[in-house]
């Protein structure tokens, strides 16, 4: 974790990108969303994953990239999140990394993540997914 802080004016054009980011998202333009996030990373120091700012962004680059059926790119911005302060505990980004891999045809490590999401929230945090994801999780538990 970075023991220093973004300038205010940083954080002020990261806060507006991606706030210019959620608003597409809810307009379902996931393509013109997930470019408003890269911005908004590409903003952040090297490391990134030492900022806290960066997980959530990272969440929402792959988010879209699952969306839009890049799952690949999804699985390495989820790793790349989970490598962020206080991200292990996160159950949303297990269980967007475990689709993801389940996608890429990776059950063995979709599994593990799918699994912590569980483990985390519980059955509700596949409430509002494809059936597919929870189904493949107790058929293997």
């Amino acid at each position: 974790m970075s023991t220093e802080n973004l300038s205010e004016e940083l954080n002020k054009k990261i806060e507006q990108l991606v706030a210019e980011g959620n608003v597409l998202v809810d307009e379902d333009d996931y393509v013109s969303a997930l470019d408003k996030f890269e911005d908004a990373l590409d903003l952040i120091p090297n490391p990134k994953s030492s900022w806290d700012e960066a997980l959530w962004i990272y969440a929402s680059i792959g988010d879209m990239q699952v969306f839009t059926e890049d799952y690949e790119s999804a699985a390495e911005n989820f790793f790349n999140a989970l490598n962020c302060p206080d991200a292990q505990q996160n159950s949303f980004l297990h269980l967007r990394l475990g689709q993801a891999l389940f996608e890429l045809d990776d059950k063995e490590k979709a599994l593990d993540h799918l699994l912590k999401a569980y483990e985390i929230d519980g059955e509700e945090i596949f409430d509002d997914e494809d059936h597919k994801y929870y189904d493949y999780l107790k058929a293997n538990m």
